[in-house]
């Protein structure tokens, strides 16, 4: 329960239905630990923790605080921080998902005799008849569908899940909390930020956690696909692949961020239609649906959370995918997961890996 509506209201439907309900709510993250000046908000505040617990008491049900700070910054926390010195651009939440908050719930679950975990998540999971297999589908609402950030979660932490929001739109439950006279819960605004990076700007994290990260990256070179220089940036891990703004350079016209190369600290700009890619590799993936795929299969893949998705030909290969767009697609971002459905079913998904770079050897260097 992170005090939000979204849990709260799962927290109490399951309950009405006759369920024993036990809250949890995880304290992953304090802001006088990130260097933030910006006010404590979301999840981890202390507010979110009391309305969680207020309701708790409201209703009845036992409520706990478990405090996984160290195992989470150990764990999602320092990958963010070593994904951007790889100049990949982590997918924390999906990580914290995955290593994290479904395993800390799940030992506290074994410790409390529980026998399901229920989160407030808009997605679906079922059964299938025919490979006994525990499978993510998409939510009803596709405004709020998160079955994105689910691709890593296990077979066996699956079987023991409930996601009761699969099959509702977020005005649905923003009325029950109403009905449940829970006014001001109704009305919470939804946070989009990164739980540890409060005032979203990841630069001033990583500056915050790395000892003279300006230092040791100021000075490299922008460079175009042609590899001449016509710039210096501010230091590799502070660009992220399609970012457009922010970039302190002008040439004439509209460049993006292509590829990022950290072992010459270069970040690589061309045109929109540079971005463009037609095939992905992929690491780490876990499938959800079938245990494995026998040959190439079609399949919807997403690159990012938001995105529409495109239509691929997939085909593994050991733990890696091989992905090819049936059209090319722009911003494909290393780090960022890759998810494939097979219609409203997820599939499995994995994390976009970082490609040979291809700036010529004998490119014009000069300015």
């Amino acid at each position: 329960m992170s005090g939000g509506v979204d849990s709260s209201v799962t927290a109490v439907m399951l309950h009405e239905q006759g369920y024993e309900v036990i809250g949890l709510t995880m304290k992953t993250w304090d802001y006088a630990s990130s260097g933030s000046s910006s006010k404590e908000t979301g999840c981890c505040s202390l507010d979110s923790i009391n309305d969680a617990r207020s309701l708790a008491v409201n209703y009845g049900f036992p409520h706990y605080i478990l405090d996984i700070r160290n195992e989470f910054g150990d764990f999602v926390i320092d990958n963010f921080v070593e994904e951007y010195l790889a100049g990949r651009t982590p997918n924390p939440c999906v990580l914290c998902n995955t290593h994290i908050k479904w395993e800390a719930l799940l030992k506290r679950a074994n410790m409390l005799d529980c026998e399901f975990i229920a989160t407030g998540h808009y997605a679906n999971i079922r059964k299938s008849e025919k490979t006994g297999r525990f499978v993510v589908s998409k939510g009803l609402d596709a405004n709020k569908d998160q079955s994105y950030v689910l691709w890593g979660v296990s077979q066996e932490n699956l079987s023991r899940t409930m996601l009761p929001l699969g099959r509702f739109h977020k005005s649905e439950i923003r009325q029950m909390a109403m009905e449940m006279g829970q006014a001001e819960l109704a009305q919470k605004s939804e946070s989009y930020e990164i739980c540890f990076v409060p005032d979203n700007d990841y630069r001033s994290f990583l500056r915050h956690r790395v000892n003279d990260l300006d230092e040791k990256v100021k000075g490299g070179n922008f460079v175009l696909t042609d590899g001449k220089i016509v710039g210096q940036h501010q230091g590799y891990p502070f660009y992220t692949v399609g970012q457009r703004k922010g970039l302190g350079i002008a040439l004439g016209e509209p460049v993006f961020v292509k590829e990022i190369i950290p072992e010459t600290n270069t970040v690589v700009l061309g045109k929109k239609e540079e971005l463009e890619r037609v095939q992905a590799l992929v690491r780490n993936v876990n499938l959800v649906k079938y245990a494995s795929l026998e040959g190439p299969v079609e399949a919807v893949t997403k690159i990012r959370y938001k995105d529409a998705g495109t239509l691929s030909t997939i085909e593994q290969e050991g733990d890696t995918m091989r992905v090819d767009f049936h059209h090319a697609v722009a911003g494909v971002a290393p780090g960022q997961s890759a998810v494939f459905y097979e219609g409203d079913d997820l599939i499995g998904g994995g994390f976009i890996m970082r490609e040979n770079h291809r700036i010529p050897a004998s490119a014009n260097l000069e300015h």
